[in-house]
Order: structure tokens, then C-alpha cells, then sequence
């Protein structure tokens, strides 16, 4: 009879190439399991890559609307938070100047005005507010403080009312002033154009064009800056001109503050499109995602029960193994 024998050191080579195998094998169900795709996606998808790279493709281009419905829903309510501000600087302030100046009592018209000076600085404070690191006011100019501190700008306006003799003149040359692009808009307002598209969704996009300069904000710039002017002693000892300027701040102050909401309501339906977009571009992303993980996920039963069996290989290789290595002429005698 004959007898087929594998000596000591093929037995150790095969033992290893099959424990290498195995490895490899446990390697890439592990890596299957662990992330649902199939490991060899060449063979997954016999070498026809273009729907994959399709798929991916659309992925990338939702990661990135993604972002920009994020910084969207930042800026804007950022501006909404600063909207609301404003409006509530007008807490009674409004009022109480054109009460001032209807009684034409000195002393009410010092203590309001002595109040409007401190809410103006408020005012310039959260125009110039930052979010995310961009000064939402400053439209695609975001980089740049849109308004100078209001010690700045009550300067200019001194200049610019300095030769006036009554209230109406000093209410012309601020009109003018802030309506002139050579004013306000060329010499305290620094920051640029309306925001630039958010690019939301495919073929959508959404803007904001609320800045500093924009006319409804200047309203409220314009009476808080009247009531500073005042307090800095603008026709001191003139009770009727200081009560006429009181009266118009009041109104200014008043228009301002209404318009806020409106301005609070153009954010608001911008922050609508945006919320929107953003769930159609979850729903779609979720579809993809399914859509890729049919093309070239792995079955998480069958990867994990191929995963315990290659297991179970290992450990009896390994047993094997150590048997073989204790076998003696003793222990076979």
C-alpha cells in the first residue's frame, strides 16, 4: 500500500497560507459589516461604475447645499435677533419725546433725551453685530464693520447741521445727508451691496437685502441720532427748536420701530425658503443614500453569518494548530 505524507515544514507553509487567507477573509466581512458596503465593488457592480459615480456625485452637491441652508438659517437668525432689538429700543422712548415736546417741558425733554442718546449707542452696537463671522448688516461686504461708533457718526452729523438756525433746517441738511449717496451711505456706511445668493437647491436660490443703508433702518438711525444731538446741547436754551427736533425724533423713532417688523417679516419669509429647500433636500438625499445602498450595500445577515463561520474556521485552524504543535514520539508511542 502507499501512503501520501506531508512533512513538517509544507504542513507549517499550508497552515499559514490558510490562516492568511482566512485573515483576509475576516478583515473584509469586519469591514462589511462595520459599513454596509460590499468590499469588492468591482465585481459588486461588474465593472459599470456610472450610476455609482451619479449617485456620489448628486451626494456631494446636497453636502453642499447642506452648508449653505446652514449659514442661511444662521445669518438669518442672527438678523432676526438683531430686528428685534431695535424694535424694542422703542420701548415707550417714541412716546415719551412727542409727549415732551407737545408739553414743551425742559426738563421731560432733557431726561428723554438723555435716554435716546444712550439707546443710539445700542442701536449702532447691534447693527454692527457679528454672526459666524460676518457682520450681517454689511450685505456682501461682511468682512467690514458696516457702521463707525456712534460717537463717529454724531460728529458728521454735527458738521453737516452746523450752520443751521432752526429745526427745519437742521431736519433738512439730516434728510439730505442721509439720502445723499455722497452723505451717509459714501461717509459712515462702509459695508457694501445687498447679501449675494444662498444657493439652497438645485436651480434655487434665496437672499436677504436688509442692510444698514437700507432707507427703513436709516429712519430709526436718523431719530435716535436727532435725540443724541439734542442731548449733546443742539439748541440749548431754544425750548421751541429743541421741542420741535424732540417731536420729530419721536416720529422718526416711531417709523423705525414699525418698520423693523416689516423688515423682521421679509427675513421671516426667507427663512421659510430656506427651511423648505432644506427638508426637499434631506427627502432627496434619503433617496439617493437608499439608492446607493441597493446598488452596492452589503447584506448585513449574510455578511455577518459568512463572518461567524470564517470565525469558527479560525479557531479550529488555530486549535489544530496547537495540537500539532505538541505532538511528540512519546505521546504517539
Amino acid at each position: 500500500m502507499n501512503y501520501l505524507s506531508v512533512g513538517d515544514m509544507a504542513l507549517n507553509f499550508q497552515m499559514r497560507r490558510h490562516n492568511a487567507a482566512l485573515d483576509t477573509k475576516l478583515a473584509t466581512l469586519t469591514q462589511e459589516v462595520t459599513s454596509g458596503i460590499k468590499s469588492d465593488l468591482g465585481a459588486t457592480l461588474s465593472g459599470d461604475f456610472g450610476a455609482l459615480s451619479a449617485i456620489d456625485r448628486s451626494l456631494r452637491l446636497f453636502d453642499a447645499f447642506d452648508l449653505a441652508t446652514t449659514e442661511a438659517s444662521q445669518y438669518a437668525d442672527a438678523m432676526q435677533r438683531s430686528l428685534a432689538r431695535i424694535g424694542n429700543l422703542d420701548d415707550g422712548i417714541s412716546t415719551a419725546l412727542m409727549s415732551a415736546a407737545t408739553t414743551s417741558s425742559k426738563i421731560m425733554i432733557d431726561a428723554t433725551v438723555a435716554s435716546t442718546a444712550e439707546k443710539f449707542d445700542a442701536l449702532i452696537a447691534t447693527l454692527n453685530t457679528n454672526s459666524v463671522g460676518r457682520y450681517i448688516f454689511a450685505g456682501d461686504q461682511g468682512d467690514t464693520t458696516p457702521l463707525p461708533d456712534a460717537e463717529t457718526i454724531i460728529t458728521s452729523l454735527s458738521a453737516e447741521i452746523s450752520g443751521a438756525t432752526n429745526a427745519t433746517d437742521v431736519l433738512a441738511a439730516l434728510d439730505t445727508w442721509f439720502a445723499d449717496p455722497s452723505g451717509f451711505s459714501a461717509t459712515s456706511y462702509q459695508g457694501g451691496e445687498a447679501r449675494g445668493k444662498f444657493y439652497i437647491a438645485e436651480g434655487e436660490t434665496a437672499a436677504i437685502n436688509i442692510t444698514a443703508n437700507d432707507p427703513r433702518v436709516k429712519d430709526a438711525i436718523k431719530g435716535y441720532a436727532i435725540g443724541t444731538l439734542l442731548d449733546r446741547g443742539l439748541f440749548d436754551g431754544d425750548l421751541a427748536q429743541r421741542s420741535a427736533l424732540a417731536k420729530e425724533a419721536g416720529e422718526r423713532i416711531h417709523s423705525g420701530s414699525l418698520a423693523t417688523v416689516e423688515l423682521a417679516a421679509e427675513v421671516g419669509s426667507f427663512e421659510g425658503k430656506v427651511a423648505s429647500a432644506a427638508t426637499r433636500n434631506d427627502t432627496e438625499r434619503a433617496s439617493l443614500e437608499i439608492a446607493r445602498t441597493k446598488l452596492i450595500g452589503a447584506d448585513p445577515y449574510a455578511s455577518a453569518t459568512a463572518l461567524e463561520t470564517v470565525r469558527s474556521q479560525i479557531d479550529t485552524l488555530y486549535l489544530l494548530t496547537s495540537r500539532l504543535s505538541n505532538l511528540s514520539m512519546t505521546d504517539y508511542m
